[in-house]
């Protein structure tokens, strides 16, 4: 089981005061240090934490892998081809929005998304779509050509601790999990994952990757990054041992 690290949330304590510090460059090398497998980072079109020059220097940094989030817009989709992260993972986005709330819609997509997926895998990039765990949607991602798709685990998020929604979305996750990988599809998972909750999820046999970040960076604050980064390794691998 692979866990990325996400360090959006590191350049929004930056940004919120507009200092150089904390730099989420170094989160990473800190959060790959202490045992993640790799780094998330996502460019949001309005910049609200990551930057373009953060983008740079983690692709000039990170030596393992390099997940980078974004809309399906050509500017993008530009940025993605100049910079050659390891891969691309497309996410819907709106402006409003606090943080990413739904998966990308796939199985309804306009021409673009296709046209987008084509060009990145043409430039050589893993593409992984962030898609509801509706049957209809990783059908729709395997049709459209993409490699991963990183299922939406909101509802199993925030449904933690009543018995039947998460026993409802965990069927969900795993229904979605396994037809993924009967199409080939390498399966991860992401979005609102603690150290609490992300014993049960780990229990699906065809999950391989999780992306998390608020959770860790939340962590950080009273453990500090690496012992934040080990106490999810550990509860990743408790959940996995019980399975």
């Amino acid at each position: 089981m692979r866990l990325h690290v996400n360090v959006d949330h590191v350049a929004t304590l930056r940004n919120a005061r507009g200092t150089t510090y904390p730099d989420p460059v170094e989160a990473a090398r800190m959060c790959l240090e202490a045992g993640a497998h790799g780094i998330t980072a996502h460019l949001r079109e309005d910049r609200r934490h990551i930057r373009d020059d953060d983008v740079e220097r983690l692709r000039a940094t990170v030596r393992s892998l390099f997940n980078l989030e974004m809309a399906s817009t050509d500017e993008m989709i530009a940025i993605a081809c100049r910079v050659r992260p390891d891969v691309v993972t497309l996410v819907p986005e709106r402006r409003e929005e606090r943080t990413t709330e739904g998966g990308l819609e796939v199985a309804k997509a306009s021409p673009s998304l296709r046209a987008h997926v084509d060009t990145l895998r043409a430039a050589k990039i893993k593409v992984s779509l962030f898609v509801a765990p509706e049957l209809a949607q990783v059908e729709a991602s395997h049709a459209i050509g993409a490699e991963q798709i990183e299922l939406h685990t909101g509802e199993f998020a925030h449904g933690h601790g009543d018995e039947a929604v998460e026993k409802r979305e965990l069927a969900r996750l795993q229904a979605a999990a396994a037809r993924g990988r009967e199409l080939g599809l390498e399966i991860a998972a992401g979005h609102g994952l603690t150290t609490t909750n992300v014993g049960a999820l780990v229990a699906i046999p065809e999950l391989v990757e999780l992306n998390i970040g608020h959770a860790v960076v939340a962590d950080a604050v009273f453990a500090g990054l690496p012992g934040a980064v080990r106490a999810m390794l550990a509860a990743i691998d408790k959940g996995r041992a019980q399975r």
